[in-house]
């Protein structure tokens, strides 16, 4: 690395490459691998395991204080309170793993207070390495990464996910995908969230949107989008996304083109309707797991407590600046002052 890194930044770094040591060993052998499905098209393998093993034992060494919210062991691990939360997702793109499709990455984010402030995303097979600290910029194998510098949706490459769980509302997916798709130049769907979000950071895609992400997800990318000067928010362009299960980021001038589209399919406003159908026998939308939604719910309203512990905290006193000219006229005043 020719800049100085963070110390947390390092530590996340050795975690991630020390997982990706995991994956890349157990990709040479798939046939042997125990894969077990969480529900319906999602699954985990015990190399999704180890590599969060590998990584919660390298973070904990280093900051033994810290909080932990992991992909398969949730809150287990770490400090229940502590204002630092390591958010990992040891292997994400499982399905393209078990299946050898080389499109999967390890993605570790560290919160303070709510707020993303380093992020690590490792693709172990193209061995691409990339990382954040906030206000720092964001790089890809040690070169600075920016955004793309297109402003026409007619000529923007666009990411996705579809959904995959059952339940899942796949009808109002392909309506958003038909109104997008009409209007780019082309839209891919290779299968990790993580590397996604990095692709927008390093101007492949031009933006990135998808629905029923969980925060150990997006959480990293979501850094990589900021530090390399793009926007990143729910699909109605308010930066409460972490928690919201649906997240869009792109270039600033195409992020606004793609709020327009999207805005009117935003999980925000469907959950007020849901709740009203629901008192009356609709539909519910899936789109989740229920373990996963009350997990993010509770860390919601951690998240909440905390910025209104924060808000509620004291102000600094503030501080006078004392220029030479005003300690030069207090020193003269007091000798003025002196008796004879």
């Amino acid at each position: 690395m020719s800049q100085a890194l963070h110390p947390m930044l390092n530590i996340a770094i050795k975690a991630a490459r020390a997982a990706g040591a995991i994956i890349n060993r157990a990709s040479l052998d798939i046939e042997r691998l125990t894969v077990i499905a969480k529900s319906h098209n999602d699954f985990v393998t015990e190399v999704d395991k180890a590599a969060e093993d590998v990584i919660i034992a390298t973070i904990l060494e280093a900051y033994p204080g810290h909080g932990i919210l992991a992909e398969e062991s949730g809150r287990e691990h770490g400090a229940k309170h502590s204002d630092y939360v390591w958010i990992i997702d040891p292997l994400d793109g499982t399905t393209n793993f078990i299946h050898g499709f080389p499109v999967y990455a390890v993605s570790i984010a560290l919160a303070f207070r709510g707020q993303v402030q380093q992020a690590v995303v490792y693709d172990p097979c193209r061995n691409d390495l990339f990382y954040a600290s906030k206000g720092k910029g964001a790089y890809m194998n040690d070169r600075r990464i920016r955004v793309s510098k297109r402003t026409r949706m007619l000529e923007s490459l666009i990411g996705t996910g579809f959904p995959f769980r059952k339940g899942d509302n796949f009808q109002r997916y392909m309506k958003m995908f038909e109104e997008v798709m009409v209007q780019c130049a082309g839209v891919r769907r290779p299968g990790a969230a993580a590397l996604d979000l990095c692709y927008v950071a390093a101007g492949f895609y031009d933006a990135f949107f998808e629905t029923g992400l969980s925060p150990w997800d997006v959480a990293a990318g979501s850094l990589m989008i900021t530090e390399a000067g793009g926007l990143v928010g729910n699909f109605t362009g308010e930066p409460d996304f972490l928690y919201q299960r649906e997240i869009l980021a792109g270039t600033p001038r195409i992020y606004g083109q793609m709020v327009k589209i999207l805005a009117p399919y935003t999980r925000v406003i469907a959950d007020a309707g849901a709740q009203a159908e629901g008192a009356e026998g609709g539909e519910d939308e899936g789109e989740s797991d229920p373990e996963d939604d009350a997990l993010i719910q509770s860390l919601q309203a951690a998240e909440d407590a905390a910025q209104a512990a924060k808000a509620a905290e004291p102000a600094a006193p503030k501080r006078t600046r004392i220029t030479a000219a005003a300690k030069a006229a207090e020193v003269r005043q007091d000798k003025g002052d002196a008796p004879f």
